[in-house]
């Protein structure tokens, strides 16, 4: 007797929070114009891995093409297995702006929190 097998889907490589969203219609409307922002890792800090995020004119060869909320942005092929079921958000405080990430293949952060390991 052969059962069928039902595959559970698969997270979303990565979402883009309301906030994020919003600031990236805004940077592709203004400064960054006809580019689109591509998230890779670097090797680098105290926990081994690093977002880092670059615009660039057109997706490489390399780069997923992600579409969430009406925005484009582009993921290194790379970095997709440290990426999947991650969300981007952008976050405002006093003195700093910026994207941050919620990923849940963290397994730890340096106590600066400019990296991560999985």
């Amino acid at each position: 007797m052969s059962e069928t097998r039902t595959r559970r889907p698969l997270p979303p490589l990565i979402q883009l929070s309301d906030a994020a969203a919003d600031r990236l219609r805004h940077l592709y409307e203004g400064a960054n114009a006809g580019q689109l922002l591509r998230v890779s890792l670097s090797t680098k800090g105290c926990s081994g891995l690093s977002y880092d995020l670059n615009f660039v004119p057109e997706p490489g060869p390399g780069d997923e093409i992600i579409k969430d909320k009406g925005v484009t942005i582009l993921i290194d092929r790379k970095a997709t297995l440290f990426l999947i079921g991650s969300t981007m958000d952008y976050e405002q405080k006093q003195l700093t702006s910026g994207f941050t990430f919620v990923n849940p293949n963290e397994k730890g952060r340096c106590g600066c929190g400019e990296s991560f390991h999985v």
